[in-house]
């Protein structure tokens, strides 16, 4: 038989089976996984908004109200698509009807799968852009922590993958921290800009109905409509905002991952992985391969390949009701938001047991020619030097350096860089030996990055206690969303029940 042929059964029409295995099945699944609740709390402020506006009287509220609480959420939540009904929407309605009879019917009144879809779709990634944000904040307190913990010690930093200054190692973690918490503040971004119902919009024409649109936004948490019922049904912009957030927070956190797995190198033996999140080798005995962060950073890019899918959907797709932004792209979005999520939570437990071999990073900062900085800036600041004639100074002192095969900044001939400078500035200047050996001091080279938002250990430690503020904040935004959100769903119940009584 041909797989696309239409399937009679016992006198009703069924869809053939490559609809049904390419498209109807698996929207039913994730639509009974993610919808659901959802979609239960949307019948509930229809009802009570639609009883409020004295569209349906108390006899039909309450039956309706019954048959609401009556239906078997853990069956619906298990069962399996068999063609009878298009989807999930479908399926309630009859369940809702055989428990309430033809009165439930009245429920669907001046509504449409229309705007109760887009509903769903800014109910469901609320929550989903929460869950993203606990992980999230969660990685920041550990960043910050570690900022905190870190804030006196000395490291190397690089540019362009070469040695450039030395640093203080909770610099760097705040740093990674600072553009997490601007992540974090763009997805907070997003869900306010979905925050909005589209509850009314009907089909895309709105209803000719006194229904009470305010009232059904309030019911369901939302801050306020979507006002233009055309709008309402048709906006995309609200799951776009959310991609952009979520593929801009794992590209960010990829970058800071690809760093952490340099650094594991044993040529590098910055970070030493702990056991639970290494691997060992088949064959090699001696392996302790960080392949949490291998995953974390190829998971990463998956949940950005996810979310620039949802984006890719929408281009040039026509303006209006469409299943290209309903069924077939909502899943991305959410497959993005689980992603992230998990890796995040992962690379919480990472660095928060991450071993710093914090004696190699010192030894590396002290002997490195990443110090010659501070020694330019001496030669300007105490010799009276311009920065260009103390720049070409410092630059042949570690040409020849280097040609000489020094290897440790600390061994520089004081006599030499006299020499330098009287040659290239036409006078000497008045620094002792001391003052050259401080200024290709590490420890001194942080120390005086006092400007705001530098290395030096003071500016970390502000630094650290400022974002544990921060991190608090976070926390309190997500707590009271939350609370808003169960708050409205319980409301929700016990309105219906009200109803009932």
């Amino acid at each position: 038989m041909n797989r696309d042929e239409i399937i009679q059964r016992d006198g009703e029409t069924f869809p053939g089976e490559s609809y049904t295995t390419a498209v109807l099945r698996p929207a039913y699944d994730q639509a009974k996984r993610m919808l659901l609740p959802s979609m239960i709390q949307i019948h509930r402020a229809h009802l009570v908004m639609l009883h409020s506006a004295g569209i349906l009287n108390d006899e039909d509220a309450a039956a309706i109200a019954r048959s609401i609480d009556g239906l078997d959420l853990e069956a619906l939540a298990a069962s399996e698509y068999d063609g009878r009904f298009e989807d999930l929407f479908f399926t309630v309605e009859h369940e809702m009807m055989r428990i309430g009879g033809e009165v439930t019917g009245s429920l669907h009144t001046a509504r449409s799968r229309n705007d109760m879809g887009m509903t769903l779709y800014r109910m469901v990634m609320r929550r989903q852009l929460l869950q993203v944000l606990d992980a999230a904040g969660e990685l920041y307190e550990t960043l910050v922590r570690l900022g905190s913990e870190h804030a006196s010690t000395l490291s190397l930093e690089h540019t362009h993958t070469q040695p450039a200054q030395p640093s203080i190692l909770g610099h760097r973690f705040l740093a990674i921290a600072d553009v997490l918490g601007r992540d974090i503040r763009r997805v907070q971004q997003a869900y306010e800009s979905l925050d909005y119902s589209p509850m009314g919009g009907a089909a895309l024409t709105g209803t000719g109905f006194a229904i009470d649109r305010d009232h059904m936004a309030r019911l369901l948490g939302f801050r306020g409509l979507v006002e233009n019922s055309y709008d309402a049904v048709a906006a995309t912009d609200y799951i776009a905002h959310s991609a952009i957030a979520l593929q801009l927070m794992a590209i960010d956190t990829g970058r800071s991952c690809v760093d952490f797995l340099t650094w594991c190198t044993a040529e590098f033996g910055l970070y030493r992985v702990a056991a639970p999140y290494v691997q060992i080798s088949s064959i090699m005995p001696q392996k302790r391969n960080p392949v949490s962060i291998e995953h974390s950073r190829s998971l990463l890019s998956a949940a950005s390949a996810s979310a620039a899918t949802v984006l890719t959907m929408m281009h040039n797709t026509p303006f209006g009701d469409i299943v290209d932004t309903e069924d077939d792209l909502q899943p991305y979005a959410w497959r993005a938001v689980e992603t992230l999520t998990d890796v995040l939570h992962l690379l919480s437990g990472v660095l928060g047991t991450i071993q710093v071999n914090t004696d190699i990073m010192r030894e590396r900062a002290l002997a490195s020619f990443a110090n010659a900085t501070e020694l330019a800036d001496t030669l300007v600041r105490d010799g009276g030097l311009t920065f260009t004639q103390a720049h070409t100074v410092v630059s042949r002192i570690v040409r020849e350096a280097d040609a000489a095969g020094v290897v440790d900044v600390r061994t520089i001939d004081p006599q030499r860089v006299h020499d330098v400078v009287t040659e290239v500035a036409g006078r000497d200047v008045s620094l002792t030996p001391e003052d050259f050996a401080r200024a290709l001091d590490a420890d001194n080279f942080v120390a005086v990055r006092t400007s705001t938002g530098g290395a030096a250990p003071s500016e970390v430690a502000r630094m650290a206690e400022a974002r544990q503020k921060t991190a608090g904040e976070f926390r309190q935004w997500r707590v009271d969303v939350r609370a808003h959100l169960d708050g409205v769903a319980d409301e929700l119940v016990a309105a219906t029940a009200a109803l009932s009584a």
